[in-house]
């Protein structure tokens, strides 16, 4: 999908929109809504795997980004800062800043969490008997953008950050297979992208982390990396930083362990650059705002009374099985109706008019392939309408998952491997030599990166790294990012 139809699919199915500050997006009603139900489905699986929610400030003291030099060396290009407190109005009645109200420490708007919640830690944790703790946070980030991309690369997002500390490495690195579980069935079976995942490089990792696992995915016309989801295996680094200690069984004083992770508003510029086609968005049926789309087809002589009451007791059915269905009872034409829910990407349409209500059926029309068929309404309609919401919900992730595979190219040389990363992008297997000077010169030369090193066994193989030539022992992923 190029750029310029990209943003204009996320404004024309009012997704979001661009404010009037650089970097920054209003999130509409509709865009919103599927941000809820992403965050329903994170959250239930959070509560079963015993996470509580939280909220900490969104202001952070200098003070505490000090004592974790790696991670404030990462963040410093993107931080937002407070330094005075007071607005007055000058002579010519403009408002400019209290030069008196100047803090003696200025505060950063939060980019990330960790800082101030294991600052907090140091207040909560005082026995091996307080472990685990497991929080989340659902809020607003911070990181000023040099490149920005609506929903893709925003000054301004809205995120989930979980954080965890343990009472030893084991059960910290538990807790991030049990994050990895959850992240995998989120991206796969609730938004039906394909995805690869694995460790970040030393280069690419989270700063302040001792290893990043990420998943990732490619876009379905450029072939470019978005990342999805991350987590982080903190180790003891922000423990001993902030000197948070716990007393163990044998009374002696121990630093806990901790991990981290997140997901973020990208996920849905993720699915608006997989799921689509030249009619629009095709949303994957679980988490859409509407499932089912009601169109009525009224005429000058059409009974409005009779197609309204069947339309109401074809919706009073279907929200029984918690089906999620709207009526456009509008004035707008039909004909209007149906470009402007295929372009929203609502799974299914109905059309309702007194031939089809004579007939006692339904014109059922799927957002994913645009085939139409009519259901008889007294054989199990919703039974039925069910299972095309989940055929729809599978064949997306198989058309999704069939465009990556298109785009994967094994590649041993680096003349070739810089050629189609400049033309058809897409996800390059390669080996490299484990050294971040060559990662770093790759980068310079072509612009790409190494999305990650996959941990599964098909990519373990002895080979030559491409730029180098030096031994290697697996491939690895490389790739551009939006």
């Amino acid at each position: 999908m190029e750029d310029k139809k990209y943003i204009k699919l996320i404004t024309s199915t009012e997704i979001a929109e661009y404010s009037n500050i650089k970097g920054f997006m209003i999130l509409k009603p509709y865009g919103y809504k599927i941000w809820e139900n992403i965050k329903k489905i994170i959250n239930k699986m959070l509560i079963k795997n015993k996470y509580k929610n939280v909220y900490f400030p969104l202001l952070i003291p200098k003070n505490l980004f000090d004592l974790e030099n790696k991670y404030i060396k990462t963040f410093s290009k993107e931080c937002a800062i407070v330094t005075h407190t007071k607005l007055i109005v000058n002579k010519k009645n403009k408002l400019i800043i209290d030069k008196r109200s100047k803090l003696n420490e200025f505060l950063i708007i939060r980019p990330t969490s960790e800082t101030i919640i294991w600052n907090t830690f140091n207040k909560w944790i005082k026995s091996y008997r307080d472990f685990p703790i497991l929080i989340n946070q659902w809020c607003n980030i911070i990181r000023i953008e040099m490149r920005n991309k609506m929903l893709i690369r925003n000054s301004e997002f809205l995120w989930q950050e979980g954080h965890s500390a343990h009472i030893n490495e084991k059960d910290a690195l538990l807790e991030i297979n049990k994050i990895k579980y959850l992240y995998k069935k989120l991206i796969k079976y609730y938004l039906s992208i394909p995805y690869i995942s694995g460790y970040k490089t030393d280069k690419e990792k989270f700063a302040g982390a001792k290893f990043t696992y990420t998943f990732e995915t490619i876009t379905k016309n450029k072939g470019k990396f978005i990342q999805l989801a991350t987590i982080h295996f903190l180790s003891q680094i922000f423990s001993k930083a902030f000197n948070v200690k716990y007393i163990n069984k044998e009374n002696i004083q121990e630093y806990p362990w901790g991990t981290s992770c997140g997901v973020s508003t990208r996920l849905i510029g993720a699915l608006i650059m997989i799921h689509n086609d030249d009619h629009g968005l095709i949303l994957p049926p679980k988490i859409a705002p509407i499932q089912v789309i009601i169109i009525p087809i009224i005429r000058k002589d059409t009974n409005k009374n009779k197609v309204f009451n069947f339309i109401n007791f074809i919706k009073k059915n279907l929200k029984k099985k918690k089906i999620k269905v709207k009526c456009d009872n509008t004035s707008k034409t039909p004909g209007y109706k149906f470009y402007k829910y295929e372009n929203m990407g609502v799974p299914i349409r109905i059309t309702i008019g007194e031939y089809e209500i004579n007939k006692n059926i339904i014109e059922i029309t799927r957002r994913d392939t645009l085939k139409k068929r009519y259901l008889y309404i007294k054989k199990n309609l919703n039974k039925k309408i069910l299972n095309i919401l989940n055929n729809i919900q599978k064949n997306i992730y198989m058309i999704a998952e069939k465009n990556m595979k298109k785009k994967t190219y094994i590649i041993d040389n680096y003349n070739e491997f810089k050629n189609k990363i400049s033309t058809n992008r897409g996800l390059i297997l390669s080996h490299w030599d484990n050294n971040t000077k060559t990662e770093f010169k790759i980068q310079e030369e072509t612009k790409a990166t190494i999305r990650c090193i996959p941990k599964k066994n098909k990519f373990k193989e002895i080979g030559k790294c491409i730029y180098s030539g030096k031994k290697s022992k697996q491939r690895v992923v490389f790739g551009k990012s939006y």
